[in-house]
Order: C-alpha cells, then sequence, then structure tokens
C-alpha cells in the first residue's frame, strides 16, 4: 500500500503523449517511484525512456513508473569476464546471435525463476516490448547451445546511445552473462555510450556494472539521444565468439 501522506501523480490511459512530471519528484521510498496509470503506447515508453523512466508493475497491478536515485549502469568498456565465464566461451560451443526471436527471449525472462513464481513480465508488457521491436527501438542477444536451443538472453530498449537493459535469463550456467558480454562488445563497437542496467542487482554488480546519481545518468542520457541507432542488429545475426572475447577485459 503506497503511503497517504504523499502524492503520486496519475497519468490519463487516453493521452499517450502526455509528459511525465520531473524525475526530480520521484519518491526516495520506494526508491523511484514517480508516477502511476497510464498506457504502454509506443509513444508514452519512448516518452518515458527518453525522460530516465521506465515501467515496472507486477500482475494485477497498474503499471508504475520508475526513475531510481542511484542508477545502475555499465560502461560497455568496464565489463567484466571471469575465467571460468571464458573457459564457458571457449569450450562449450555456444552461439550468439540478436534479433532472431525477440518474442521468445522475452518470454524466457518472464518464466519462473528457481526462487519465485512471480513475473513482472505480463502479457501487456510482453505485448508493448514486442510493439517496440517492430518498430526498432526494443532489441534481443540469443545464446544457443551446439544442440540449436535457445539457453541464454537478454532484451532490451535503445534511446540514441543508450541500452536499457529489461530482463535476462539463463537456462544452462553463465548463459546470461555470455550475452551481457556480447551486448557490451557490440554496443562499445557501435558508440554505445552506457548500457542502462535501472537497478542494482548481484549479477550484475559481479560483471562491472556501478552506481551513479540519477543526475548524471541523465546527462549522459540527454547528450546521446540523437545517436543515429546502428542498423547492425539483424546484419551481425550470427556472431563469431572468438572475434571478441580476446578483446574483452581478461581479468
Amino acid at each position: 500500500m503506497l503511503p497517504r501522506s504523499l502524492s503520486l501523480t496519475l497519468l490519463n490511459p487516453t493521452w499517450s503523449e502526455e509528459p511525465f512530471p520531473p524525475v526530480e519528484m520521484a519518491w526516495e521510498e520506494p526508491n523511484g517511484l514517480l508516477a502511476v496509470g497510464g498506457d504502454l503506447s509506443i509513444a508514452r515508453l519512448k516518452n518515458a525512456y527518453r525522460a530516465g523512466i521506465f515501467p515496472w508493475f507486477g500482475p494485477r497491478e497498474p503499471i508504475y513508473w520508475w526513475s531510481p536515485d542511484p542508477r545502475t549502469v555499465l560502461f560497455p568498456h568496464k565489463i567484466r569476464m571471469t575465467r571460468s565465464l571464458r573457459k564457458s566461451l571457449r569450450n562449450k560451443g555456444y552461439r550468439i546471435s540478436f534479433d532472431t526471436c525477440f518474442s521468445d527471449v522475452v518470454e524466457a525472462c518472464a518464466a519462473p525463476r528457481s526462487y519465485t513464481a512471480e513475473t513482472w513480465i505480463t502479457h501487456e508488457m510482453h505485448t508493448a516490448y514486442c510493439m517496440l521491436h517492430a518498430h526498432d527501438i526494443a532489441h534481443s542477444v540469443e545464446v544457443w547451445n551446439p544442440a540449436g536451443e535457445l539457453v541464454g538472453g537478454l532484451y532490451g530498449v535503445t534511446t540514441g546511445g543508450v541500452f536499457s537493459g529489461e530482463s535476462m535469463f539463463s537456462r544452462e550456467p553463465d548463459t546470461s552473462k555470455i550475452a551481457m558480454v556480447a551486448l557490451a562488445w557490440h554496443v562499445q563497437h557501435w558508440g554505445f555510450a552506457v548500457i542502462d542496467c535501472q537497478i542494482e542487482n548481484p549479477h550484475l554488480m559481479s560483471m562491472g556494472a556501478e552506481n551513479i546519481s540519477r543526475a548524471d545518468y541523465l546527462k549522459i542520457l540527454h547528450a546521446n539521444l540523437h545517436v543515429p541507432p546502428p542498423r547492425y542488429w539483424l546484419a551481425d545475426n550470427s556472431v563469431d565468439l572468438s572475434r571478441w572475447q580476446t578483446e574483452t577485459d581478461p581479468r
């Protein structure tokens, strides 16, 4: 239940171009909660990400909009690979692709985890991000084992030179990490400034993610809003891992 002492901006579900409130109005607890309601139209989602805001809500909940402070980000050149992860890359024959099965990746990210049966990726969210993908705004990274099975991946939203990661999954050890390393290597070479991880978790921090202030994140975001989007998501849809694993941080 939300504290009664605080007001929360209620968005109009019939006005997709409605401006969001300033992110400085976001609550400190829960960290970053800014608004409620609205819809998940392409126009509203684009406006949200361009303002440093993202939706996050559970089943049977209204749409909540967030802009936390601090913000967890990963600068692509700072990606970290463990020795065991490098071993997996060398020995297990994984293949990486981009945007070959976006909907399947979102569905896999929404599947129950070992620690919970709940998911925030509702049918409504799935449909919304598939619409963004159809408009070349959302993208996926896929990891395939030698048997041709989808065993890991991630998806997110591009806003100029910023990639906002939404979720990832693993069906075999290290496969979500492999997807993240592949993403970091490619967006670095494509001129992206940062991967927005949104909220801290140990998995991402172990790979080199860090917390910066919301103000600093917004400076990076606004400075890169007009970076042309890469045209390589489909062109590079089958990636030779040996090409980039030797170029990443060997530590």
